[in-house]
């Protein structure tokens, strides 16, 4: 929940949750005095026969989100999100996901894969997790776009993950899913794009190499970010070591940002996130 920053508010919403006999059992808060908001996240149980989160709901927009002009979401602890996996070639970040998710590491439904090249097939067809193949052209884009949007209906998709999905998301689909498409690159310092990163970074003697996972937006890579991790390399290191060095990172961090995506544990304002422990 947020809201513009007032006195009262914690004791608000707890003493709202005990009067609902709820037991709270995980509770933090940020205050941006800059910006002069409110950031709270909140775990609680009940255990009340007929309680409904429903109606829990529609009494707490009534008695505190309208008092504050409060801003709210509420999710299930046991809801498992479906989530689409959009890939292109790369298998690492795909490989990864599938594996977490067979594991029941990953609390989510998995109801496709789908991809702009038929090469990751045959990895669905192992996870037996049906494959969609849309191929994205310059010429092509709007109608591939459109058959995307209508996947993502028939199947009731609720968030998105590129897992190396090589393609720019076009607008009425990241405006479909705000702040529901997870993105996963490299990063270097300094920046290196084009089609050969790692390769230029070895050519500059790099010393460190990271990776970065955000919601998309419109700006290419510039979303919020979520998670970010950094490894360092040397002159001794070759442009295979640069490489596998910044797959496994960037694994790493796209697991994680799902993570905090799944656990409600981040919060989007002002192109930056709040990311709650």
């Amino acid at each position: 929940m947020n809201c513009p920053d007032q006195k009262g508010i914690i004791a608000s919403v707890t003493n709202f949750i005990h009067k609902k006999k709820g037991n709270i059992l995980y509770i933090d808060q940020y205050v941006d005095r800059e910006n002069k908001l409110f950031f709270m996240r909140l775990e609680c149980e009940f255990v009340e026969v007929g309680f409904t989160a429903t109606q829990f709901s529609q009494t707490f927009e009534k008695e505190i989100a309208n008092s504050y002009s409060l801003t709210y979401e509420l999710y299930a602890h046991d809801h498992r999100p479906k989530t689409a996996l959009f890939v292109s070639k790369y298998d690492h970040c795909l490989y990864d996901i599938l594996a977490r998710y067979a594991s029941h590491e990953l609390a989510i439904e998995i109801p496709f894969i789908l991809s702009n090249h038929k090469d990751l097939e045959p990895i669905a067809k192992r996870f037996n997790i049906p494959f969609y193949y849309v191929p994205v052209t310059k010429e092509t884009k709007a109608e591939a776009t459109t058959e995307q949007l209508e996947i993502l209906a028939k199947h009731q998709v609720e968030f998105i993950v590129l897992a190396r999905y090589m393609q720019i998301i076009p607008p009425n689909l990241i405006a479909a899913y705000q702040n529901k498409i997870i993105n996963i690159h490299h990063s270097f310092l300094p920046a290196f794009p084009g089609a050969k990163p790692y390769h230029s970074a070895y050519e500059r003697g790099v010393k460190i190499i990271g990776a970065t996972s955000h919601y998309v937006t419109e700006e290419l890579d510039a979303g919020p970010i979520i998670e970010q991790n950094t490894t360092q390399v040397s002159h001794l290191h070759s442009i295979q070591d640069f490489i596998s060095k910044g797959r496994d990172l960037e694994r790493i961090v796209l697991s994680k940002a799902i993570q905090l995506h799944l656990n409600r544990k981040v919060m989007v304002y002002k192109n930056k996130t709040v990311i709650f422990s």
